[in-house]
């Protein structure tokens, strides 16, 4: 029996409705009077555990959970050891760059020297202000990051943005972008190479779903 992680939040609904078009039905996740983080299957040929969207590559990793589904920025965050199967076009969104709209600063090139950048996704913030050769000091925080220049704390922020909504509303406007970012399928590398209890056929199926799904959208 195959243990596939899935993340509480934004993806769930997509990813449960990915799972039951290849016959596995994990939708008492989204039953809001259900508590269980973990369900069986009722053909009894998987289980899947409701985790926290950054914990899903940790328990991939460590093998308490064969297959998982996570945002590719999770994946450029946390870098965990884990096999990356397919892109599975859903849960798009984009990691950026944001200042006030007031800012002096419409470029990420124009911050100042050692400017700070407030941000939860601090090793993908590091890692582009490397490539540009722009030194900042990049300031972790958990919560809503847009108050790093609310508060006066941070000159920008790098956050995910879906919508764009949220940036909007607390007077932020983008001024680039890293990356763009979807749902992934992952699994535990030693469990793929092996194919334990035929992973490599669920995640060929899952590949399938997603082309065809991808082909009817033209």
């Amino acid at each position: 029996m195959i243990t596939i992680a899935l993340p509480k939040g934004a993806l769930l609904s997509d990813s449960i409705e990915l799972f039951q078009k290849i016959g596995l039905d994990f939708s008492g996740f989204l039953d809001s009077k259900n508590r269980q983080l973990q369900i069986t299957d009722p053909t009894n040929t998987a289980k899947a555990l409701l985790v926290r969207a950054t914990d899903v590559p940790v328990y991939v990793e460590y093998g308490q959970a064969q297959l998982g589904i996570v945002g590719y920025d999770l994946l450029l965050e946390k870098t965990p050891t884990v096999a990356h199967l397919s892109d599975l076009k859903f849960g798009s969104c984009r990691m950026s760059v944001a200042v006030p709209a007031s800012s002096p600063y419409q470029r990420p090139g124009e911050l100042p020297p050692n400017g700070k950048v407030a941000s939860k996704f601090v090793n993908c913030a590091k890692d582009y202000f490397r490539r540009l050769d722009i030194p900042v000091e990049i300031i972790p925080l958990y919560g809503s990051v847009e108050l790093g220049p609310i508060t006066g704390m941070s000159e920008a922020i790098v956050d995910l943005v879906s919508t764009g909504r949220t940036l909007k509303e607390n007077g932020l406007v983008e001024i680039d972008t890293l990356f763009q970012s979807t749902a992934r399928l992952i699994a535990h590398p030693l469990s793929y190479r092996l194919n334990l209890d035929n992973l490599n056929d669920w995640s060929e199926k899952i590949r399938a779903i997603v082309s065809e799904t991808q082909a009817i959208k033209g």
